[in-house]
């Protein structure tokens, strides 16, 4: 596979988004609070593969602390009308990178999806890098 366009949107359509990824290279789930609560799916990707298209205005931002660190990092898009995520950033410099929602992508075809591979992440426990011991639930 290699990079692809998709176009991606909230549920009730005020958010609009493009975002280039290569689905070959990986998808990730992760078992930290709010991962966990929100079930999420996401892509990682350069800040310009991703566009906004349409709903600037009703993109809402959450930022998170993760427990044991002084300031927040991950931001965390949605949408303010539905509550969908779409995509959210982080980092600076040569260190930013998006994470795009995967339930949020509009074109993805299914086997595209079952034949991306997945990388799981302790966030849980601060260990990025690693797999968590069960990930069943993720």
């Amino acid at each position: 596979m290699a990079l692809k366009t998709y176009s991606g949107s909230c549920h009730c359509g005020a958010v609009r988004f493009e975002a280039d990824i290569d689905l070959s290279q990986g998808t990730n789930r992760c078992n930290c609070s709010i991962c966990t609560k929100a079930r999420t799916w996401f892509a990682l990707v350069p800040p310009d593969n991703v566009r906004l298209i349409e709903g600037a205005g009703a993109h809402t931002d959450y930022q998170w602390t993760p427990p044991g660190k002084s300031e927040s990092f991950l931001h965390f898009q949605f949408c303010s009308t539905c509550g969908v995520r779409t995509f959210g950033y982080a980092g600076e410099g040569d260190k930013a990178f998006r994470f795009v929602s995967i339930a949020a992508l509009d074109d993805v075809d299914a086997a595209e999806l079952a034949a991306a591979p997945i990388r799981y992440a302790d966030g849980r426990n601060d260990r990025w890098d690693q797999a968590p011991e069960d990930n069943r639930p993720l």
